[in-house]
C-alpha cells in the first residue's frame, strides 16, 4: 500500500476578473486572506476511507482572469506535518479549499487518501441555526462517522472546547472565539486521516492554541496527516517536518522548516530594493498607482529608523492614469512582522468623508507615539475606488525601529517580547489596602 496521504499535481484555480477590477466582500478578505472565492460551494466533506478522493477540472480559454494557483504539485505521505507559508493572497488558503473540496480547481487534480477534517475559517462547516450539540452529530455525519461513533468522542470534544456551558444554545450566539475552539475540537478530534487547518486559531486565546498546536502533534504522532497553514514562523518551525511556499500562486518552495522560511524571508526583504514604480507583482486594475513610501517626522522630513513614541507620517505617492477621476477612494497600509499583522491604517476607519482622485499626489497617514518596539517591519498598501480593486502591493516599503521612551519611564519591553506585539500606553491603581514601604 502506497504511503502517499496527498498528491497534487499541476493544481491551478483561476477566478475571474470583472472589468475595471473586481468586487470583494470587505477590506478584510484582501489584506488578510486573499481574493475571495467567486464560485459558490459545491461540495462538502466525505468519508472516502481506503479510496483516494479526485478532485480535477478542464480548463476553459476566458480573458480576464486571475490565476489564484498556477501548477502547484507536491506529495505528502503519511504521518507528515506541513507548514503552508506565503504572503496574503499567495493562494495557501484556496490551496486549502481545493483539498477540502470547498472549491474545485480549474485544471489538474488532487488525490486525498483518507478520511479528511477540516477547518478553514470560522463560519465553515456549521449550520449558524443549530446548537453546538446539533453541530457535533452533523459534523461527524458529514465526515461519515456513525452515531455510535460520534457518542464515545462527544464528551472529549466538548470538554476540550471549553463551551459545556452552551454546548446546547445556537451557534449562531457563540463569540468568534467559542466557535472556533467547538470547530476546532470536532475536526481533532473525530479521527481523520488528514486534518487541514488554516490559521484561524489566531481568534482563540494562547492557552487554547497552545492545547491545538498540542493536539496536532499528537494527531502527528499517531500517524495522522496534518497541513498547516499560518503566518507564525516559530510555529511552523517548532511543529512542522516539512514547509512549502506559495508566491502568487506558484510553489517556489519546498523543504525543511528552518532553511524554507530563512529563505522566504529574505525574499520579502529583496523585494523592498525595488522601486515601487518598476515593481510588477501587484494587483488591482491599475488607473492608479502607488509610486513611493516614505517616512517623515512631525516636521515632514524624511526618517531613516523611527523610534518608539515618535510621531510618524507614512505618505503615499500616488499616480492616476491620464483623463481619470477616481470616486470614493478608500487607501489603506498596513504594517507586520514576520508574516503577523501589527495594525492597519485606513483612511474609511477614521473619517466618513467622501474621497474623489486624479491626476498624481499623495496622502499621509499620521500617527502619533509609534506603538512598535525595536524590530525591522514591512508595509503594504491598498487602494480601492466604488469598491473595485485598483492597486494592491504587498511589502511595499520596510523599515527599521529603535527602541524609544515610550512610557516615559527609561523602560521598555523585556528583550524576548521586543519587535512581537505592539506598545500599549497604560496606567495602573491600587487598591485603598495600605501599602507597606521597604
Amino acid at each position: 500500500m502506497s504511503d502517499i496521504a496527498i498528491r497534487v499535481e499541476n493544481l491551478s484555480k483561476r477566478y475571474m476578473i470583472a472589468t475595471g477590477g473586481y468586487r470583494h466582500d470587505s477590506l478584510r478578505d484582501h489584506l488578510m486572506d486573499g481574493l475571495r472565492s467567486l464560485m459558490s460551494r459545491n461540495g462538502h466533506l466525505s468519508s472516502v476511507g481506503e479510496r483516494p478522493l479526485a478532485i480535477s477540472s478542464q480548463l476553459s480559454a476566458k480573458a480576464d482572469t486571475f490565476w489564484a494557483l498556477k501548477d502547484v504539485s507536491f506529495e505528502v505521505k503519511q504521518g507528515e506535518v506541513i507548514g503552508i507559508i506565503g504572503l496574503n493572497g499567495a493562494g495557501k488558503s484556496t490551496l486549502l479549499k481545493i483539498l477540502s473540496r470547498i472549491t474545485e480547481p480549474t485544471k489538474g487534480k488532487a488525490e486525498i487518501h483518507g478520511r479528511v477534517g477540516s477547518l478553514l475559517e470560522v463560519g465553515t462547516g456549521f449550520d449558524r441555526e443549530l446548537t453546538g450539540r446539533e453541530n457535533i452529530y452533523l459534523s461527524g455525519a458529514i465526515l461519515g462517522m456513525r452515531k455510535a461513533e460520534i457518542d464515545r468522542k462527544f464528551d472529549e470534544i466538548v470538554e476540550f472546547s471549553g463551551v459545556e456551558r452552551f454546548i446546547d444554545s445556537p451557534v449562531k450566539r457563540y463569540s468568534s472565539g467559542m466557535y472556533v475552539r467547538l470547530a476546532f475540537s470536532v475536526a481533532a478530534h473525530l479521527d481523520p486521516e488528514v486534518l487541514i487547518v488554516d490559521e484561524v486559531l489566531a481568534v482563540g486565546d494562547a492557552a487554547f492554541q497552545k492545547k491545538c498546536l498540542g493536539k496536532m502533534g499528537n494527531a502527528a504522532r499517531q500517524g495522522r496527516t496534518v497541513l498547516f497553514v499560518s503566518h507564525n514562523m516559530a510555529v511552523i518551525e517548532n511543529l512542522c517536518s516539512r514547509a512549502l511556499v506559495l508566491q502568487r500562486g506558484i510553489l517556489t518552495g519546498d523543504g525543511p522548516p528552518r532553511s524554507v522560511i530563512t529563505s522566504y524571508l529574505a525574499g520579502i526583504s529583496e523585494r523592498t530594493k525595488t522601486s515601487l514604480v518598476e515593481r510588477r507583482d501587484r494587483t488591482g486594475a491599475g488607473d492608479l498607482r502607488i509610486t513611493s513610501v516614505e517616512l517623515l517626522n512631525s516636521d515632514a522630513q524624511p526618517i531613516e529608523f523611527p523610534t518608539s513614541a515618535q510621531t510618524v507620517m507614512f505618505r503615499l505617492h500616488y499616480d492616476i492614469r491620464n483623463g481619470v477621476i477616481l470616486r470614493n477612494c478608500v487607501l489603506s497600509l498596513s504594517v507586520d512582522k514576520d508574516e503577523r499583522p501589527y495594525f492597519l491604517l485606513s483612511t474609511d476607519l477614521v473619517d466618513k468623508r467622501q474621497i474623489d482622485l486624479q491626476g498624481a499626489g499623495y496622502l499621509e497617514f499620521i500617527v502619533p507615539d509609534l506603538p512598535l518596539s525595536a524590530g525591522e517591519y514591512y508595509l503594504h498598501t491598498y487602494v480601492e475606488s466604488n469598491g473595485f480593486l485598483q492597486d494592491w502591493v504587498l511589502v511595499a516599503a520596510s523599515f527599521s525601529v529603535i527602541d524609544g521612551d515610550y512610557y516615559g519611564t527609561g523602560k521598555n519591553y523585556p528583550p524576548a517580547w521586543r519587535g512581537r506585539c505592539v506598545l500599549v500606553k497604560h496606567e495602573w491603581k491600587l487598591s485603598s489596602a495600605p501599602v507597606i514601604a521597604g
